[in-house]
């Protein structure tokens, strides 16, 4: 029983999908008897957390009922009041905590704030599945580092375009769907210069009927290549764009650039390349704490040989196109001996309507 309560605040949490970044998304339930008496989530980015818009949607007094919640209730003044003292004002007798809070900070000090108070507090309880639900509030706010999804879409013979260069489309409507899904619920989207020349990608969240909100597009670009008409170049209010360049960019060509509203990022080469892992320390710095890579075979390599992927989802479709010349989701120099190919944990395959979707973590070293 106790399980089904807490299932139902990681539903909840669900709901807030994109809309809390950089907060984590958290879910809370009221129960007295074994009836849900109240519940809420954490719906926006300063606006009332999880337990707090439970509280409020009671059908009945609190006193003596158990609170589910995904998250540590916060026991400090940010946005809003500390949820510790709202359930300590309502009488709640017992409250059950997913995960506990990873931040350093303030880990600890609502459960403390709350047991002092008399209030029978009990951790741990689906603590695996609100974890990964939270995989990139809790890298970041731990590393201030972000939370890299490598995105691919392949053919059942692993081509992600005919040899032609057509990949429109390769996967589902319903695939498609997702990966906007995806977009809206990261800060940053990543694609490689040889992507933006083959393809011309807005890189935005696109969802008809749904409010969504567009992380910021960035482009790894050497040597600042990018022709001006490109549409990831168009800056607008809903629209940022980062180049990542290096020392061997034009400056002429930076600073028209620049004036055109594009955010120019020089970072130091790495075999004549971005260095992926300090552009990832900047990107941190700025407060971008998730991307979705959805770069080319070249891009894709480079970021797994250093490092900085932390999750792969890759679409399969049920299609064959062929073609020796045909590209694969990952190009680069390769892995030479088999012993060495990167390893995969934690795989779970999932159908898409008439797609697979396999979602996996590269296993790290140490």
């Amino acid at each position: 029983m106790e399980k089904k309560f807490m299932r139902r605040a990681l539903e909840l949490a669900e709901k807030g999908e994109g809309y809390t970044k950089p907060n984590p998304i958290v879910g809370a339930v009221i129960v007295r008897d074994g009836r849900i008496i109240g519940e809420g989530y954490h719906e926006r980015y300063g606006g009332p957390h999880a337990e707090v818009n439970a509280l409020k949607s009671l059908r009945e007094d609190a006193a003596g009922a158990d609170m589910y919640v995904t998250l540590e209730p916060c026991a400090h003044y940010g946005k809003t009041p500390p949820c510790a003292d709202a359930i300590i004002r309502h009488g709640i007798a017992r409250v059950f905590i997913a995960a506990v809070d990873p931040n350093p900070v303030t880990s600890g000090k609502g459960i403390k704030k709350l047991m002092e108070a008399g209030i029978d507090v009990r951790t741990g309880l689906l603590e695996k599945e609100a974890a990964r639900q939270n995989e990139i509030f809790f890298k970041y706010i731990t590393t201030k580092r972000p939370f890299v999804i490598l995105k691919s879409a392949m053919t059942l013979d692993g081509k992600i375009a005919t040899s032609t260069g057509d990949s429109r489309w390769v996967t589902g409507e319903a695939s498609r769907e997702l990966v906007h899904r995806l977009r809206h619920k990261v800060s940053g989207i990543m694609a490689g210069i040889g992507t933006v020349l083959a393809d011309d990608p807005l890189l935005t969240a696109r969802r008809e009927g749904v409010e969504t909100s567009d992380p910021v597009r960035i482009i790894i670009d050497s040597r600042a290549r990018i022709p001006a008409d490109r549409r990831v170049l168009e800056v607008t209010d809903k629209t940022r764009t980062i180049l990542a360049v290096t020392e061997a960019a034009d400056p002429e060509k930076i600073r028209e650039l620049e004036a055109k509203g594009v955010s120019v990022i020089r970072i130091p080469d790495r075999k004549g390349r971005v260095d992926l892992k300090i552009l990832m320390k900047e990107l941190g710095g700025r407060g971008i704490d998730s991307i979705l890579l959805e770069g080319g075979a070249e891009l894709n390599f480079s970021a797994l040989t250093e490092g900085i992927v932390d999750k792969i989802m890759v679409f399969i479709a049920p299609k064959i196109v062929g073609g020796a010349e045909a590209k694969t989701p990952v190009g680069g120099e390769g892995i030479k001996l088999m012993k060495h190919a990167l390893q995969l944990q934690e795989v779970d395959i999932a159908r898409i309507d008439g797609d697979i979707l396999i979602t996996a973590y590269p296993q790290k070293e140490g």
